[in-house]
């Protein structure tokens, strides 16, 4: 039960800011895309796909205007494709449960990143 409230919570943290469409948007490039920045191979991440794209995707924005070097958003990707190997696509409840709150934890940092240069996340 915990685990689903945690992934509620997930649902609506990544509800408040938008992200574009996993295969990408005008001017936004698609989760494929953001994968093969760092490693030809794309991880299928099934049901998780769209909250992992959002990370990845304020991860992206703060990487480009120069927040976050292009190595660490590479390793903040790696760290998450190797977590979701090892928890994600688990069906241990308790497994799980330990990917959603890593998970709930990176978005958090990707929304930091990003809120720090992305000024439509601030507003006052």
């Amino acid at each position: 039960m915990r685990g689903l409230l945690m992934i509620g919570a997930a649902a609506l943290l990544t509800g408040c800011v938008s992200s574009p469409s996993l295969t990408g948007t005008r001017g936004a490039p698609s989760f494929e895309a953001l994968q093969q920045m760092c490693t030809p191979q794309t991880v299928d991440y099934g049901q998780d796909a769209q909250g992992v794209y959002a990370a990845f995707f304020d991860a992206y924005v703060a990487n480009r205007r120069g927040a976050l070097s292009k190595e660490d958003f590479c390793a903040f990707q790696a760290a998450i494709a190797q977590r979701h190997a090892s928890e994600g696509a688990s069906a241990d409840p308790q497994v799980r449960n330990q990917w959603v709150e890593f998970f709930i934890a990176q978005r958090a940092k990707a929304l930091s990143w990003r809120a720090a240069v992305d000024p439509t996340l601030r507003s006052g």
